[in-house]
């Protein structure tokens, strides 16, 4: 089993994030430990995500907002995604769901399945993201939300599934979460829709 030992940690930063800088060793896989090394880690906490889905309607709700990360891309920092949130302390995962869902986009989840968990950048950050599908009624949904407070400006839109799985091919979700939220629904559409009571006998 390979095994790690941390030498010494500090804060090297603390503002909205925090960032950790570590000097450790770890175990070679040829045998013998590595020379000591210096890493800084992002600490940003851990987060959930919620693709909103009616399988009535067979649509999804995708958000839009601005994001200090895609500065750098071609098509501007503007990103579709899913829902997404922090965990706040004491909160569980179901919790910061269903709160983000009204916060972000205006949808109360009538139900949820967990999709997945996963790390986001290990290379440097240690967000790990909770995945969920969460069943909606799209009828009504879309609009601007967010928290004015934490600056923030969403926009919603309903989406019919195929054409949101489509933007995967188009390069138009350039996010990870829901390009692995939209890859799920692709493979399990169908029998999602069955489970909920509303796909194809």
């Amino acid at each position: 089993m390979p095994e790690f030992e941390i030498l010494s940690r500090e804060t090297a930063y603390q503002g909205f994030f925090r960032v950790n800088r570590y000097r450790l060793r770890h175990s070679l896989f040829g045998g013998g430990w590595s020379e000591p090394m210096m890493r800084e880690l992002l600490e940003r906490g851990h987060a959930v995500a919620v693709l909103l889905y009616d399988p009535l309607r067979d649509e999804v709700v995708l958000v839009e907002q601005f994001r200090i990360g895609a500065l750098d891309l071609e098509d501007g920092a503007w990103m579709l995604e899913v829902v997404m949130g922090i965990i706040d302390d004491g909160e569980s995962l179901e919790e910061v769901a269903v709160r983000e869902s009204i916060e972000e986009a205006g949808c109360e989840i009538r139900r949820m399945e967990f999709i997945a968990d996963f790390v986001l950048s290990p290379g440097g950050c240690s967000e790990r993201m909770y995945l969920f599908v969460g069943e909606i009624d799209s009828s009504s949904a879309g609009g601007v939300f967010g928290l004015p407070h934490e600056g923030e400006d969403i926009r919603a839109a309903v989406y019919p599934a195929d054409e949101a799985i489509a933007l995967l091919g188009l390069g138009k979700i350039r996010s990870a979460t829901p390009v692995i939220a939209l890859q799920w629904l692709a493979l399990h559409r169908e029998e999602l829709r069955e489970r909920w009571g509303v796909g194809e006998s």
